[in-house]
């Protein structure tokens, strides 16, 4: 059986040398006794036990469950384990928490109990280990922006993606990176952001250390007791290219018909004879084109000046006979 190193908080001096002798005759190793929850947080910082014991009779400056670390800063502090005063009145001899008589249980309990905290102590820790592996090798680009404008977290893919370090991003104001055509509608949604809305689909232009720009794609929430706003961006650069190559190719096909479409306004028509070449490389009178490509039907006259040219030759000629 492992050794564990253990923190006893009890106020009863008899119950802490019964509970001592109990822990040494299960191998596990008492290295102090705290008379009250304050001097327990003390002595966990200081002397980092496996788990800290918290007498059931003691409701204040300890909470079960609890972490004890916070003024050492670590994550992965010894859990508290609640042990319950026992009733020598009961018939049962049933476990109680809270003032009263009190004496050990069960080395079996005693045992599972520190084990079970131990057990919960490195499931929470695992998880945060998930969380931290989880935010390290993210393709994406994921952040902690504080409302004051400065990034607090920053994941690899930042350097990888701009090729400034995260310590870099991290010591100017995020503002500072984005396109200054972007400023003003990323500041929009910034403040919008900070006043509880959702960042869903937005996009904006970083700078690159190589001084070109990459468009981002942000979904992004805030956390108001926290003052942060958690964010993820995509690259999306390469998307964006391919829609400005699309919309130019676009742009150019409509010109080219619109070229196409004047060229078919020109008619081929004989300089001799007058007649028309159609589609199918078919020569038409004009009459005939007309009629088939129009509504119009022709009805024939005489203009002045064929009147005067035909109709006065023939009268001249007449003349002579």
């Amino acid at each position: 059986m492992q050794q564990r190193r253990i923190l006893l908080v009890c106020d009863d001096s008899g119950v802490a040398g019964e509970l001592e002798g109990q822990l040494a005759s299960l191998g596990h190793e008492t290295v102090a006794i705290a008379r009250s929850g304050g001097e327990a947080i003390d002595m966990s910082v200081e002397l980092a036990p496996d788990v800290v014991l918290l007498d059931g009779a003691i409701s204040s400056g300890v909470q079960p469950g609890a972490r004890t670390s916070a003024r050492s800063g670590s994550d992965r502090g010894p859990l508290v384990m609640l042990l319950p005063g026992v009733n020598r009145d009961s018939p049962t001899g049933s476990t109680q928490a809270g003032p009263g008589p009190r004496m050990s249980f069960s080395d079996h309990q005693l045992q599972n109990g520190i084990e079970m905290a131990l057990s919960l102590r490195d499931a929470a820790g695992s998880g945060r280990a998930f969380d931290d592996r989880f935010f390290e090798i993210s393709i994406d680009m994921l952040c902690i922006l504080n409302f004051d404008g400065y990034f607090s977290k920053l994941n690899p893919a930042w350097e990888r993606t701009l090729g400034f370090s995260r310590e870099e991003l991290m010591s100017r104001p995020f503002i500072e990176f984005v396109h200054p055509d972007d400023r003003q509608r990323t500041l929009e949604q910034n403040r919008r952001s900070r006043q509880g809305e959702q960042s869903l689909g937005f996009e904006n232009r970083y700078l690159c250390r190589d001084g070109t720009f990459r468009w981002f794609h942000w979904n992004a929430a805030p956390d108001h007791a926290g003052g942060m706003i958690y964010s993820m961006a995509r690259d999306v650069t390469a998307r964006k290219r391919a829609e400005e190559d699309r919309d130019q190719l676009v742009r150019e096909l409509q010109g080219a018909l619109a070229e196409v479409r004047a060229l078919r306004e020109i008619l081929p028509i004989c300089s001799y004879c007058r007649k028309i070449r159609d589609d199918k490389d078919y020569w038409q009178t004009v009459e005939s084109y007309i009629s088939e490509h129009t509504r119009t039907r022709f009805s024939h006259g005489i203009c002045p000046s064929c009147m005067e040219s035909e109709l006065g030759s023939m009268s001249h000629e007449a003349g002579k006979e």
